[in-house]
C-alpha cells in the first residue's frame, strides 16, 4: 500500500515565484479527489543555499511551523549536511494530511539540492518538481499511477500525438536542447527522449538508490539518473504530462556551460562503468533483491522502457 508521497521542490533564490507556486500546489493538494493522492502527503523546499528571502517565505507560510510539535517528518536531514525544519497540518482532500518542510544545504546547484531533498525525503513514493511549477500539480496523481506498476516514472512534454510541449521555448534553446537531446539519447538515454523535464518520481528505494550513486549534479544530472535507472535495470514509466514554459530561468547557454555539458554527457557512461544490474548485484550477495512497490505483481517487466497515459 501506498500510504507517503513527498514532493520535492529545488530553490535557488526563488523568492519572488516560490509563494505564488506553494499556493498553488497546495490549493491543489487540498482540493484533491479522493483517492487521486496517498493519505499523507509532504512537501521540502530545498534552499539551495539562497542569497535572498527564500528560505524566510517559507517558514512564514500557514502551512509551515519550525517546531514540529506534532511529531510527523516529512524528511530526515543527512548527516552533518542541512538543518530541516516542517510541521504537518491537519486539513485537506478526505482523509489527507498535508506538510511543508524546509532543507537548507550550502549553493550546489540544481542536481545538487535535488539529490539532497530526495536522499532527505521519508516517504513511499518520492517526485521532484520544477519550484515555479511549469509542470501543473494536477499532473502529480499522473506519476503517482505510473509508480504503482514501475519504480521510476520520468514525465515527457511529448505527448502520444508527437507534439512536444517545449515548443513554447524560445528558439535558440529549442535548437540548443535539439542537440543536447540528440548527443544524450545516442551515448546514454537510449529510448527517453525528454530527460530534462523536471518531474520525476521514484519508489523510495529506487530512489535511495539512484541518489545514491548519482555523481554528475550539473544540468545534465537528469541524464545522469536515467543513464542509472536503465543500467541498474528499474522500471521505467514514461509519463506525457501537462507543461507550461515559465520564463525567468537564469540558465546561460554560454560558451562555458556548453562545455562543461559536453564534458559531463561523455563521462557519465565511464564513471559508472561499475554499475550492474540491481538484481544481479542482489543475486551475487546471495540475497532475495529487493522490490519497489508493487514490484511483485510483474517481474518480467524489470528494465523496461514503457510509455504510459496513467489517468489522474
Amino acid at each position: 500500500m501506498v500510504s507517503s508521497l513527498v514532493v520535492v521542490l529545488p530553490a535557488y533564490n526563488e523568492e519572488t515565484r516560490l509563494g505564488p507556486a506553494l499556493d498553488e500546489l497546495f490549493a491543489y493538494l487540498c482540493s484533491a479527489p479522493a483517492g487521486a493522492l496517498p493519505e499523507a502527503v509532504s512537501v521540502l523546499v530545498v534552499d539551495d543555499g539562497s542569497t535572498d528571502g527564500t528560505a524566510a517565505l517559507v517558514r512564514t507560510r500557514p502551512e509551515f511551523a519550525a517546531d514540529g510539535s506534532d511529531g510527523e517528518r516529512a524528511a530526515r536531514p543527512p548527516r552533518d549536511r542541512a538543518a530541516i525544519d516542517e510541521k504537518s497540518v491537519p486539513h485537506g482532500g478526505p482523509g489527507a494530511r498535508l506538510s511543508l518542510g524546509l532543507l537548507s544545504v550550502p549553493h550546489g546547484g540544481k542536481g545538487s539540492a535535488v539529490r539532497a531533498g530526495m536522499l532527505a525525503a521519508d516517504g513511499d513514493l518520492l517526485l521532484f518538481a520544477d519550484a515555479d511549477m511549469a509542470t501543473p500539480p494536477d499532473q502529480i496523481p499522473k506519476l503517482v499511477v505510473a509508480l504503482l506498476s514501475a519504480d521510476v516514472a520520468i514525465g515527457s512534454r511529448i505527448q502520444p500525438d508527437g507534439s512536444d510541449m517545449r515548443a513554447t521555448q524560445p528558439r535558440f534553446r529549442r535548437m540548443v536542447g535539439r542537440l543536447f537531446r540528440f548527443a544524450a539519447q545516442v551515448w546514454v538515454t537510449g529510448p527517453v527522449r525528454d530527460t530534462q523535464c523536471g518531474f520525476k518520481g521514484f519508489t523510495r528505494s529506487a530512489a535511495r538508490d539512484l541518489f545514491g550513486r548519482l555523481r554528475i549534479t550539473s544540468i545534465v544530472f537528469d541524464v545522469d539518473l536515467v543513464y542509472l535507472a536503465r543500467k541498474r535495470g528499474y522500471r521505467i514509466a514514461i509519463v506525457p504530462i501537462v507543461w507550461a514554459d515559465r520564463r525567468g530561468s537564469r540558465m546561460q547557454a554560454r560558451p562555458k556551460l556548453a562545455i562543461r555539458v559536453a564534458w559531463d554527457l561523455v563521462r557519465i557512461r565511464f564513471i559508472h562503468r561499475g554499475v550492474r544490474k540491481a538484481a544481479a548485484e542482489s543475486a551475487t550477495a546471495g540475497a532475495v533483491p529487493a522490490r519497489s512497490l508493487a514490484g511483485a505483481a510483474n517481474p518480467s517487466t524489470k528494465g523496461e522502457t514503457r510509455e504510459e497515459t496513467p489517468e489522474p
